[in-house]
């Protein structure tokens, strides 16, 4: 009995949650297949981004990268801002990866924004502070502060640490 893509897709996520990075990343190229096949562009491209993802868990940003590749157009084209936001961090994390740091804050900028537009602000939070790593990696030390800032202010909730780590990070602008 073969599988639907769909069910493809939801064994990868099992797969996944089990940490069989590999065999959920087969699952989710074959789910990607079949839903391109049924011409379900935007389901093909959630389990791309699926795939990216757990290809980067299995360090392999390069497939990660080729994965993720052009998914946020896919979502831009039907006006699914979130899921763009995510294609884009996808993308992001794969370039951060592969050490290609200018080409992954530029990814990290545009999710970042866009995540603002959804009123994403959790996930908006957690794209400032990959840039604010990617910042303190390459020497951007100043820059890095204001962005793990903006990243808590971008935080709905925040926790102790959070907030006395907010108060101090006041003092570096």
């Amino acid at each position: 009995m073969t599988s639907t893509p769909a069910q493809l897709n939801e064994q990868g996520k099992e797969s996944f949650q089990n940490g069989e990075y590999e065999q959920a990343a087969e699952l989710f190229t074959q789910a990607a297949a079949g839903f391109a096949a049924a011409q379900d562009a935007l389901s093909a491209a959630e389990a791309k981004n699926n795939l990216s993802v757990a290809l980067l868990q299995a360090e392999k940003p390069q497939d990660a990268l080729n994965a993720a590749a052009a998914t946020d157009a896919v979502f831009e084209s039907v006006g699914d801002v979130k899921r763009q936001a995510m294609a884009l961090g996808n993308q992001a994390a794969a370039l951060d990866a592969l050490k290609r740091y200018d080409e992954a804050l530029a990814a990290y900028e545009r999710a970042s924004e866009l995540f603002a537009q959804a009123q994403e602000g959790d996930l908006r939070a957690l794209t400032l502070k990959s840039i604010a790593a990617i910042q303190l990696k390459t020497g951007k030390v100043s820059n890095a502060a204001l962005r793990m800032l903006g990243s808590l202010d971008a935080k709905q909730n925040l926790s102790l640490f959070e907030r006395v780590l907010k108060f101090f990070l006041r003092f570096s602008k």
